[in-house]
């Protein structure tokens, strides 16, 4: 079974992280000499060198794949080698999807054993469900048994991955309970157990604003090591973050590079920043925040779908027309209280803003 393609031999448009970076994955095995935990492709020092980047001793360089502070991915990469799972807590838009994945292609090369966690999400992808052709024609056996992701990672001795935890009914979060306390998972219509084979382990995320949705046991959440993914310090980190991933998305979906777009993201970033935190960036003008949670994955979505404009109806550079209505969409969510707040911040604050008339201008322009 073809695990990391098509079987076409067109080119995916999102390839696994394993796949988009596996000249780093080798350069780093390669020139990792530290030790190896069971089934674990790099050391845990490359894991983190992998996550942060930096330059190995052949020259090749690796780019971050998480701009934030070391000690958080050190902490997230040396629980993964303990037999105590790893739990990333965090607003939307703090990458935990994205470290999730990478932390599965660094260790495990695969990172496609994968619960998406929904309201709709069964016990069966946790545990296992059933081929009932087969059961209704031979019986139960292991043959007619279907292994959920999580199966498969315990008998592999490989990493998976829970996407939105919380966000899984309660009963079915606590299956997790016995997997992850005696590595175990039991099989009773059949009288058999799954064991944990040395190098299992699992990554869940989870959205700490989903107050209320499904909130953790706190016999599950004992089972966890949990880190919190901030959101970036500082506007010059956050411009980075954007500026990398936009750069990324842009070759991906073959757009022509945008000259000189890094001033427009720094825009974007602080129009961001400044109605997320509830003041202006010189501490001077206090602002409504929105109902949304402007995240930094927004403001790359709308940094990327200015790009879009300006390569397929401008002339490729990206300009405020180019992500004015993107940032409108993103603010205004709910559109009573939330127009309001938008409209308060374009007079009182980017109207004044030296600079940004062009801004304002656009802005006026896609308003309702």
């Amino acid at each position: 079974m073809d695990t990391h393609g098509n079987g076409t031999g067109a080119q995916a448009l999102r390839p696994h992280a394993e796949d988009a970076f596996a000249h780093e994955l080798k350069a780093l095995a390669a020139a990792d000499d530290r030790p190896r935990p069971p089934r674990w492709k790099l050391s845990p020092w490359a894991v983190a060198t992998y996550l942060l980047g930096g330059t190995l001793s052949d020259g090749t360089a690796v780019t971050p794949k998480y701009v934030g502070p070391r000690r958080i991915v050190e902490v997230a990469v040396s629980t993964l080698a303990t037999d105590r799972a790893l739990l990333l807590l965090g607003v939307p838009g703090t990458a935990k999807t994205w470290v999730s994945e990478h932390l599965a292609a660094a260790v495990s090369g695969d990172s496609t054993l994968l619960v998406q966690g929904t309201a709709g999400t069964p016990e069966e992808a946790v545990r296992y469900g059933w081929d009932y052709a087969r059961l209704l024609a031979r019986g139960p056996g292991r043959e007619a048994l279907v292994p959920s992701p999580v199966m498969r990672a315990m008998a592999d001795g490989a990493t998976v991955r829970v996407e939105e935890l919380t966000r899984i009914p309660a009963d079915v979060q606590d299956s997790l309970i016995t997997i992850l306390s005696e590595k175990t998972l039991p099989i009773p219509e059949l009288g058999q157990e799954v064991q944990a084979v040395r190098g299992f382990n699992l990554i869940a995320t989870a959205n700490d604003r989903d107050r209320g949705v499904n909130g953790l046991s706190s016999a599950l959440r004992r089972r966890f090591n949990t880190v919190v993914l901030p959101l970036p310090a500082t506007a010059d980190a956050e411009v980075d973050i954007v500026a990398r991933r936009v750069d990324q998305l842009g070759r991906a979906l073959d757009l022509p590079p945008a000259p000189d777009a890094l001033a427009e993201i720094r825009r974007v970033v602080t129009v961001f920043r400044e109605l997320r935190e509830g003041v202006t960036g010189d501490g001077r003008t206090k602002v409504k925040t929105p109902s949304g949670t402007l995240s930094t994955a927004e403001a790359i979505s709308v940094v990327t779908h200015g790009l879009a404009l300006a390569a397929h109806f401008g002339d490729g550079v990206l300009r405020p027309s180019d992500v004015a209505a993107g940032i409108l969409g993103a603010v205004v969510r709910d559109p009573a209280g939330d127009r309001v707040v938008w409209q308060e911040y374009l007079e009182a604050v980017v109207r004044e803003r030296d600079g940004w008339q062009d801004f304002y201008r656009a802005c006026r322009e896609v308003a309702p």
